[in-house]
Protein backbone atom coordinates (compact mmCIF):
# COMPACT_ATOMS: atom_id res chain seq x y z
CA UNK A 1 0.00 0.00 0.00
CA UNK A 2 1.29 3.52 -0.90
CA UNK A 3 -0.29 6.98 0.42
CA UNK A 4 0.43 9.86 -1.29
CA UNK A 5 -0.10 13.57 -0.80
CA UNK A 6 1.04 16.29 -3.16
CA UNK A 7 1.85 19.95 -2.64
CA UNK A 8 3.45 22.43 -4.25
CA UNK A 9 1.43 24.24 -6.36
CA UNK A 10 -0.17 27.85 -6.99
CA UNK A 11 -0.36 30.60 -9.51
CA UNK A 12 2.05 31.92 -11.21
CA UNK A 13 2.31 33.45 -14.66
CA UNK A 14 3.11 32.38 -18.24
CA UNK A 15 6.97 32.19 -18.19
CA UNK A 16 7.69 31.37 -14.73
CA UNK A 17 8.14 28.21 -12.61
CA UNK A 18 6.52 25.70 -10.17
CA UNK A 19 7.82 22.92 -8.20
CA UNK A 20 5.53 20.04 -6.87
CA UNK A 21 6.55 17.74 -4.45
CA UNK A 22 4.72 14.34 -3.61
CA UNK A 23 4.95 12.72 -0.26
CA UNK A 24 5.01 9.07 -0.85
CA UNK A 25 4.46 6.65 2.45
CA UNK A 26 4.17 2.42 2.98
CA UNK A 27 6.64 -0.33 2.68
CA UNK A 28 6.19 -0.65 -1.45
CA UNK A 29 7.62 2.62 -2.44
CA UNK A 30 10.63 2.49 -2.99
CA UNK A 31 9.59 -0.74 -6.30
CA UNK A 32 7.02 1.41 -7.77
CA UNK A 33 7.11 3.46 -11.15
CA UNK A 34 5.83 6.72 -9.77
CA UNK A 35 4.19 9.01 -12.46
CA UNK A 36 2.12 12.78 -12.58
CA UNK A 37 -0.37 13.66 -14.34
CA UNK A 38 -2.88 15.97 -14.91
CA UNK A 39 -6.49 17.17 -15.29
CA UNK A 40 -7.97 20.37 -17.15
CA UNK A 41 -11.50 21.74 -16.88
CA UNK A 42 -13.44 19.09 -18.71
CA UNK A 43 -10.91 16.87 -20.21
CA UNK A 44 -9.41 13.70 -19.30
CA UNK A 45 -6.71 13.34 -17.26
CA UNK A 46 -3.30 12.46 -18.67
CA UNK A 47 0.41 11.30 -18.56
CA UNK A 48 2.52 14.08 -17.84
CA UNK A 49 5.82 12.25 -16.50
CA UNK A 50 7.40 9.12 -14.92
CA UNK A 51 10.49 8.22 -13.16
CA UNK A 52 10.89 3.89 -13.36
CA UNK A 53 11.80 2.23 -9.73
CA UNK A 54 14.36 -0.02 -11.74
CA UNK A 55 17.27 2.29 -13.06
CA UNK A 56 15.56 5.77 -12.66
CA UNK A 57 14.38 6.41 -16.01
CA UNK A 58 12.86 9.52 -16.56
CA UNK A 59 9.68 9.98 -19.19
CA UNK A 60 7.73 12.68 -20.41
CA UNK A 61 4.93 13.79 -22.31
CA UNK A 62 5.74 15.74 -25.59
CA UNK A 63 4.01 18.85 -24.33
CA UNK A 64 6.28 18.91 -21.47
CA UNK A 65 9.18 17.42 -22.92
CA UNK A 66 12.35 20.09 -22.30
CA UNK A 67 10.35 22.41 -19.74
CA UNK A 68 9.27 19.68 -16.96
CA UNK A 69 11.58 17.52 -14.69
CA UNK A 70 10.49 14.98 -12.59
CA UNK A 71 13.03 13.61 -9.78
CA UNK A 72 12.87 10.91 -7.47
CA UNK A 73 14.49 11.00 -3.75
CA UNK A 74 14.51 7.93 -1.92
CA UNK A 75 16.32 8.58 1.27
CA UNK A 76 13.19 11.38 1.62
CA UNK A 77 10.50 9.31 -0.12
CA UNK A 78 9.37 11.72 -2.69
CA UNK A 79 8.77 12.61 -6.17
CA UNK A 80 9.05 16.00 -7.48
CA UNK A 81 8.15 17.98 -10.37
CA UNK A 82 9.87 20.62 -11.37
CA UNK A 83 7.97 22.90 -14.13
CA UNK A 84 9.56 25.55 -16.22
CA UNK A 85 8.62 27.83 -18.74
CA UNK A 86 4.88 27.13 -17.81
CA UNK A 87 2.12 28.31 -20.08
CA UNK A 88 -1.06 28.67 -19.89
CA UNK A 89 -2.37 25.45 -20.68
CA UNK A 90 -0.12 24.02 -17.97
CA UNK A 91 -3.40 24.73 -15.75
CA UNK A 92 -4.88 21.48 -14.35
CA UNK A 93 -5.09 19.88 -11.03
CA UNK A 94 -1.48 17.74 -11.25
CA UNK A 95 -1.85 14.22 -9.53
CA UNK A 96 1.30 12.08 -7.85
CA UNK A 97 0.55 8.58 -8.58
CA UNK A 98 1.96 4.75 -8.06
CA UNK A 99 1.89 1.51 -10.18
CA UNK A 100 1.86 -1.51 -7.74
CA UNK A 101 5.16 -2.87 -7.05
CA UNK A 102 7.92 -4.13 -10.14
CA UNK A 103 5.51 -3.58 -13.19
CA UNK A 104 6.66 -2.32 -16.35
CA UNK A 105 6.11 1.40 -16.56
CA UNK A 106 3.15 2.81 -18.28
CA UNK A 107 1.75 6.03 -19.33
CA UNK A 108 -1.89 4.71 -18.68
CA UNK A 109 -4.15 5.87 -15.49
CA UNK A 110 -5.87 2.69 -15.51
CA UNK A 111 -2.33 1.41 -15.00
CA UNK A 112 -1.92 3.64 -11.86
CA UNK A 113 -3.20 1.77 -8.13
CA UNK A 114 -2.74 4.69 -5.61
CA UNK A 115 -3.30 8.50 -6.25
CA UNK A 116 -2.65 11.97 -4.13
CA UNK A 117 -5.63 14.06 -3.58
CA UNK A 118 -4.59 16.54 -6.65
CA UNK A 119 -3.19 19.96 -6.42
CA UNK A 120 -4.46 22.84 -8.50
CA UNK A 121 -1.39 24.99 -10.63
CA UNK A 122 -2.84 27.66 -12.57
CA UNK A 123 -1.06 30.08 -15.07
CA UNK A 124 -1.86 32.97 -15.89
CA UNK A 125 -1.27 35.03 -19.13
Amino acid sequence: QVQLVESGGGLVQAGGSLRLSCAASGRTFRSSNMGWFRQAPGKEREFVAAFTYNGGGTYYADSVKGRFTVSRDIAKNTVDLQMNTLKPEDTAVYYCAAQKSFRDYSRAVSDYAYWGQGTQVTVSS
